[in-house]
């Protein structure tokens, strides 16, 4: 019998780690956590490792959903007013949720 493997890694805002990681432990998924830095705000993310049959991908990334809000906040601007002189200004941006990848495993052991 043939099964095919996943492996999904979620990128989910640091305040969303705890509650990610809770429930798919509690569920009884094997994650692995690494800390990773977003590009656009440079602001500290989580991203979740996770193994799984095929057929269990969809569950991974409900509880993924389910425990990832997005939220406002605003993040500090730039302007040039021209002749060198620049005002800093606050923007407000989407943050959080989950950004979701899901690859095939061509070979996967626990040794």
């Amino acid at each position: 019998m043939v099964i095919n493997m996943k492996l999904i890694y979620a990128i989910v805002n640091n305040d969303d780690s705890h509650p990610v990681s809770n429930a798919l432990t509690q569920k009884g998924f094997a994650v692995t956590k690494l800390a990773s830095t977003g590009g656009f705000l440079m602001s500290g993310n989580t991203t979740f490792l996770v193994c799984s049959d095929d057929d269990k991908v969809d569950e991974i990334i409900e509880i993924i959903k389910d425990h990832s809000r997005k939220r406002n906040q605003f993040v500090p601007s730039a302007s040039s007013y021209g002749a060198g002189s620049y005002t800093s200004f606050p923007v407000e941006v989407s943050v959080g949720g989950a950004t979701v990848f899901v690859t095939d495993i061509e070979r996967f052991e626990k040794v």
